[in-house]
């Protein structure tokens, strides 16, 4: 596949987007923590919110076909994140 310089500004553009969004989404996790939520309802929670989000934009077919790849991405550790370093 070749990239174009303003597909490359997309890709640099949406990743801006992403690492902005995950942010927000830490920054809430500490508030509920703070606000006495257990993390595994505020981690469901988060889950069902983001899937119902990707239903309504991409479709249901879509939407599983992404959960499928899912156990293989947590095994390959793609969602570990070493706490020690920080």
């Amino acid at each position: 596949m070749h990239f174009s310089p303003e597909t490359t500004f997309r890709s640099a553009e949406a990743e801006d987007q992403r690492h902005a969004a995950m942010g927000y989404v830490s920054e809430a996790f500490a508030e509920a923590r703070l606000d006495g939520l257990d993390v595994d309802c505020i981690a469901q929670a988060a889950i069902f919110a983001s899937f119902v989000e990707m239903v309504a934009t991409y479709g249901e077919e879509a939407t599983a076909t992404f959960a499928q790849r899912l156990a293989e991405r947590v095994r390959g550790g793609e969602f570990t994140v070493d706490r020690s370093a920080h």
